[in-house]
């Protein structure tokens, strides 16, 4: 079973070593020592309650089939005549869409503005390093 660090769980949901180390308090979150003396937390326990508690951003009562929002930051927009390049960054992501000029000028996007990704794909690769985190 893989076990994780604080820091490193805290890492991959998206909060702060201390906001983890409250949670851990406030729902008693089971972790455990490893052979250094850290505390760890399982994968399978970290997963189950990020599940719970990290919510998805607000829909403004809108349903969608797509579950990846990123609310992030506009940090370029490179436009022609008819297509157009948006670079965000979300957190530590960077999201790039590419869509119509037409469709930058109608949501106003700029750099500096505020937008979110909603990603709905029907490929996602996932990788991960023989005995990394266990």
């Amino acid at each position: 079973m893989t076990h994780l660090r604080i820091s490193e769980a805290a890492s991959l949901v998206g909060v702060s070593d201390d906001t983890l180390r409250r949670w851990i308090k406030a729902d008693s979150i089971d972790t455990s020592m490893d052979e250094g003396g850290r505390t760890v937390i399982a994968g399978a326990d970290l997963a189950s309650y990020a599940a719970r508690a990290v919510a998805p951003p607000e829909s403004g009562g809108v349903l969608r089939s797509a579950r990846n929002h990123f609310v992030g930051l506009v940090t370029a927009v490179k436009a022609d005549a008819v297509m157009a390049q948006v670079d965000m960054q979300c957190g530590p992501f960077r999201v790039v869409s590419l869509m119509s000029s037409e469709a930058v000028r109608e949501l106003g996007l700029e750099v500096g503005s505020v937008a979110t990704a909603v990603v709905k794909a029907t490929t996602v690769i996932i990788e991960t390093t023989p005995g990394a985190s266990q």
